[in-house]
């Protein structure tokens, strides 16, 4: 059979790759599993190259597959940006949305921030994928990445939508039992709980005081008895009074606040993390993701508006 590669396959095989089942695909596209199978089938038969690999439990790209997948996201961002360009989308956000968001904050801020997305753009489907670390901004497995911190990879706009801490803090009980830290030297004698995440040195916790000339900074090997890659869990620790812990301000500061922590050496910076959202150069003009940048930089300043009054 001929007829090479059909325009219908292109939006097929992306939903397909990321349904990562001829299943799941099948619940994607409101058909059948055999039909999925079938519509594989005839689109290898017409290139010519078995595109991807199954088994009886999952499915995974060949590497002609890839090469197919990649250029039909491709493809398909082109066509969004041409709607745009000749306003035949301007008016409604519309289409598929590929969201990315670290697994704490993407399950306590992300998620209910689309559940309110959804109910104003209904004609937006949102996909939202929550990881240990963000995802290479290269492999283009995502529409918009909610992150900590710029990505260093310049190919891809990096929007600053909210302000960001790390703190230091712990449970008064905690510190009514072991003290309270000084200098960043004095943490070294407590028990500190342990984030494995990202790509920073784990366990060593910098500290910088002063500004400008006088700037100076002390990097610290803590130690503890309890660490894991889940942040909320990590405070979950820390309410329980385990220890010190190092987190963001987005996710403690109601208990900041409450009083079921308090911060430790406040006169100390930390590095910041600001909240960034990440997308490729050729998705800035497809309305879902404007609508859905926009949205978030509004939410969070609110938010944090909402926090300080």
């Amino acid at each position: 059979m001929s007829n090479g590669i059909q325009p219908a396959d292109l939006g097929f095989f992306s939903t397909l790759a990321s349904a990562g089942s001829l299943s799941a695909a099948a619940r994607e596209l409101g058909i059948t599993t055999p039909a999925v199978s079938k519509h594989l089938a005839l689109m290898e038969s017409r290139v010519g190259v078995l595109l991807v690999n199954r088994s009886t439990r999952r499915m995974s790209l060949t590497p002609e597959g890839e090469t197919y997948l990649e250029h039909a996201r491709r493809i398909l961002g082109e066509i969004d940006g041409m709607e745009e360009l000749l306003g035949l989308s301007k008016a409604t956000p519309k289409g598929l949305l590929r969201v990315n968001a670290t697994l704490g904050f993407g399950r306590s801020h992300v998620a209910p921030l689309i559940s309110r997305f959804v109910r104003k753009y209904p004609q937006v489907e949102v996909q939202l994928q929550l990881s240990v670390n963000p995802p290479s901004p290269t492999e283009d497995l995502f529409d918009v990445c909610v992150r900590f911190g710029a990505p260093p990879d310049s190919r891809v706009i990096a929007r600053n939508i909210a302000a960001n801490r790390r703190l230091l803090c712990a449970a008064p009980a905690y510190l009514a039992k072991r003290g309270i830290p000084k200098v960043p030297n004095d943490l070294t004698k407590h028990n500190c709980i342990g984030i494995r995440q990202g790509e920073e040195a784990y366990g060593v916790w910098r500290l910088a005081s002063g500004r400008g000339r006088n700037a100076s900074t002390e990097a610290v090997k803590t130690r503890g008895n309890l660490a894991t890659n889940d942040g909320e869990i990590a405070v979950n620790w820390a309410l329980d009074g385990h220890g010190i812990l190092m987190r963001a301000e987005w996710d403690i500061e109601r208990y900041l606040r409450n009083g079921r922590l308090v911060q430790v050496l406040p006169q100390y910076f930390t590095p910041d993390a600001d909240i960034y959202a990440v997308y490729p150069q050729r998705h800035q003009l497809a309305a879902r993701v404007r609508a859905f940048v926009d949205f978030l930089a509004l939410s969070f300043t609110q938010q944090a508006a909402g926090a300080k009054a």
